[in-house]
């Protein structure tokens, strides 16, 4: 299919450039690589439709979006699930609006419902589009010591206060997972969520060893009380799961997890740290801000039907208040049990 001087197509598989196209985008996130989509597909079944746009026969930017099959929201195209970010790699921007018209064609021909482009940046399109998520980016010095002094008198205060009652932190990978998982899992249950499957965070652990790790935050009786699960893209390290225990609150422990985590980003050379997505306003909003981080609007674009409303797939949304609450009230061996086979329905 040709539209303007662009020549788009869908692919079940990456073509044999797409690797290196990836790799020399600034913008690009390890989620762009085709053994992330493959790792969505061993784990949930969801395959990946493989986007490319060409002029002259020269790849000019690419998108995958991965279709995902629901019980619960029926078939739709997302770039991508389960994680911030996703959206196209373009040479030229131009390409942006016959990739969007591209897909709203090819919408229409698998028969999906929608397609949601997550983005980091806007497009140049007329498509729909949301802005009700935001992220937040620190800038990394390189001496820890630089970093500590940027913030403010009370927030050093913080950091430090969960040494001083005893909690201390390890980093690791796949020696961490269990400690992780137990953490995450729990506070899953607390918000009302589903857990995503531990063999998931397993797989990006394996697969990609050297991009990805994990910070556990234990009290002095060596008991788990917060942890997160790191992903690097080129000079960014990205916190897309982090996770704190109610009965450690007064020690703050997710302080120090997030000390941790700067630590593990600069020795791996990042510039900047990205504490993932989250609604403004929200307490999580608030909690990100105060560590001197700039705020960064999410573009979330959308392939629909005409004059079709723009999904709404929150706990926020009133339809799902009720689960929540009586998701918060399961035992966790029943929530761990159920969670995972809930969330491969979910796009998160």
């Amino acid at each position: 299919m040709t539209s303007s001087d662009f020549q788009i197509e869908a692919h079940n598989s990456p073509p044999a450039d797409w690797e290196g196209f990836v790799a020399a985008h600034p913008a690009a996130h390890l989620y762009h690589r085709p053994a992330w989509t493959e790792l969505i597909r061993r784990n949930f079944g969801h395959p990946t439709r493989f986007i490319t746009l060409r002029r002259d026969g020269e790849l000019a930017g690419v998108l995958p979006v991965t279709h995902f099959k629901s019980l619960i929201f029926g078939q739709t195209g997302v770039s991508l699930p389960f994680v911030n970010y996703g959206g196209p790699l373009l040479a030229d921007p131009a390409g942006a609006e016959p990739l969007m018209t591209f897909l709203k064609e090819l919408r229409v021909r698998e028969g999906w419902k929608s397609v949601e482009i997550r983005h980091d940046a806007k497009l140049e399109t007329g498509a729909p589009f949301k802005t009700h998520k935001v992220t937040f980016i620190l800038d990394l010095p390189e001496n820890p010591d630089d970093l500590m002094n940027f913030f403010k008198a009370k927030l050093r205060s913080q950091i430090r206060r969960p040494g001083k009652d005893g909690f201390y932190a390890k980093r690791g990978g796949v020696d961490l997972l269990d400690v992780y998982y137990r953490v995450f899992a729990e506070n899953m249950r607390d918000l009302g969520t589903p857990v995503l499957p531990k063999g998931f965070f397993r797989d990006i652990l394996e697969t990609f060893p050297e991009e990805t790790s994990v910070v556990a935050v234990y009290d002095a009786d060596h008991r788990p009380a917060s942890a997160s699960f790191l992903i690097r893209s080129g000079e960014t390290m990205e916190i897309p799961w982090a996770s704190s225990l109610r009965e450690f609150n007064r020690s703050s422990p997710n302080m120090l997890l997030y000390w941790e985590s700067f630590m593990v980003a600069m020795e791996a050379g990042c510039k900047f740290f990205d504490f993932g997505r989250c609604t403004v306003d929200a307490g999580t909003y608030r909690f990100k801000k105060q560590w001197g981080s700039r705020e960064v609007p999410l573009y979330w674009y959308y392939a629909l039907p005409e004059n079709e409303t723009l999904p709404e797939v929150s706990p926020a949304n009133p339809k799902f208040e009720m689960m929540v609450q009586m998701w918060q009230k399961l035992p966790l061996g029943i929530s761990n049990l159920l969670g995972p086979r809930i969330i491969r329905h979910i796009p998160g």
